[in-house]
This record gives structure tokens, sequence and C-alpha cells, in this order.
């Protein structure tokens, strides 16, 4: 059941995170829209997709505690966590500063952690939750010129992993979703030439579609999400045969 589950988005202002909670809201959820820009989270809630707002930086320690313990205070519980806050930089590694590998590991592994351990003693407490943390099909599949994005999204998923063995029998699901491409202003920053955009716009899924797969894992639970379909068999293919994989599918990865 969705109806007056108390969810908790990151990187709600926009994009995904905004679409998600439209669909959550429109099923009876009463979501929390969390992101650092405070005007645009108020947009997004106002269109439907929030009954509030928290503006919460997921790179700084306090910003994440004063924002979650300000959520228990007026809800008095967290049902959902859905951790999608991140963004990517695609460059070859030799000419990445190290403090992008920095950043991005910051906001997409780090933001996780932050926002879970504010998240977690409350479903203990609750013996009930769910987090849902947007990893990426990158995390299992890397491409040139991902090396910082694809290790922060791999990290993601060894976090996830390791928290749903440590939470099984607790009451508490923990859930990855692995996107691949989408249609978002992710590419505005990930790929400012737009060369990558237009080099696989043939398998670039629409924000809808992912942002109504997310909400579906709110109601039914399980462990991987992965899409679409050809990316994950993909994926799982590469991880069987990692030799082969790379002989033939290396040069229709190379797209950026």
């Amino acid at each position: 059941m969705v109806k007056d589950k108390i969810v908790v988005l990151t990187g709600a202002s926009s994009g995904i995170g905004a679409l998600t909670a439209g669909h959550l809201a429109r099923a009876g959820a009463l979501p929390v829209l969390c992101g650092r820009n405070e005007e645009r989270l108020r947009q997004a809630a106002a269109a439907g997709g929030g009954s509030a707002v928290r503006v919460l930086d997921v790179t700084d320690d306090r910003s994440v505690e004063e924002a979650f313990r300000s959520v228990l205070e007026e809800f008095g519980r967290i049902d959902v966590l859905i951790n999608n806050a991140g963004f990517g930089l695609f460059k070859r590694f030799d000419e990445t500063p190290l403090e992008e590998f920095r950043s991005m590991m910051e906001t997409n592994y780090m933001g996780i952690v932050r926002c879970t351990q504010a998240a977690l003693p409350a479903m203990k407490k609750q013996g009930r939750g769910h987090i849902i943390n947007v990893a990426s099909i990158a995390g299992k599949l890397a491409t040139p010129k991902s090396s910082g994005y694809s290790a922060s999204k791999h990290a993601v998923l060894g976090l996830t992993n390791a928290l749903r063995q440590e939470l099984a029998g607790s009451g508490i699901a923990v859930s990855a979703v692995n996107p691949g491409p989408i249609n978002t202003p992710f590419f505005d920053q990930a790929d400012p030439d737009g060369d990558y955009a237009r080099n696989i716009g043939w398998i670039m899924m629409k924000p809808d579609r992912v942002a109504r797969r997310i909400a579906g894992l709110v109601e039914r639970p399980r462990d991987e999400l992965d899409l679409p379909w050809l990316l994950a068999a993909g994926t799982r293919l590469y991880q069987l045969f990692p030799g082969i994989a790379s002989r033939i599918a290396g040069p229709m990865l190379n797209k950026k």
C-alpha cells in the first residue's frame, strides 16, 4: 500500500525526483521533497508532487541531520527513503581533476550514506521501512569517460547489497534502481557538447517511464530494478563473460 506513506525523496526539485514524487502523491502517498533549491522544490510541490519540502544538501552532514530531524518532528516517521540526488561528469580519467572525482563520490555515494544513516534509526524503531537507492547501469557496466561516475555508482550498489543483507528480517527493504540513459537535464552537465546524448538517443528513456517504475517499487519492493531491458541483458552478459563482452561490445559502448 502506498496511501499515507511518508516518502522522503532527495534530488526532488526537478527531473526524476519530482516526477516520482508526483506519481506517489497521486497514489495517495505523502512525499517530502528534498533538495538544495527551495524555490524549485516549492514549485514541484505546488505542481502536485509533494506534501512538504526540506532544503537539504546531501554533501553537508549538518544539513542532512537537520532536515531529517525536521521531517520526523513533523510527521513522526519515515516510511520510505528514495536516495535520488546525484550527478555525473563524462571525461577521460587523465583529464578529470581530482576534485571532480571527489565531488561525484561525495554526492552520489556519501550523500546516500548520510541520508540513510539519518533515516535508518527511525525505521528500525518502527520495525518497518524501505530504502530505495537510485544507482545506475553505469555501476554495473562502465564505459569510456565515465570512470568517476561509474565508480561512484558501483559504490552505491556495494552499499545497497551489503545493507540489504544486514537488514534482512528487520522489516526494512532495500532496493537498487539502475537506469540507463534518461532524457533529463543530467546531460546538460555530464555531456555539455551533446555528443553522447546524440549518439545514444535511440536508447534514451523518457523520464516519466523511469519515475513511474521507481514509484512502483514503493508498493511492490524488489531487490533490484534494471532499465531498460536491453542494457539489463547487456550487464548480465558482461558479468558472466567480461572478456568476450568487452571484445564484442567495446566499440558500441564508446559513444561519449
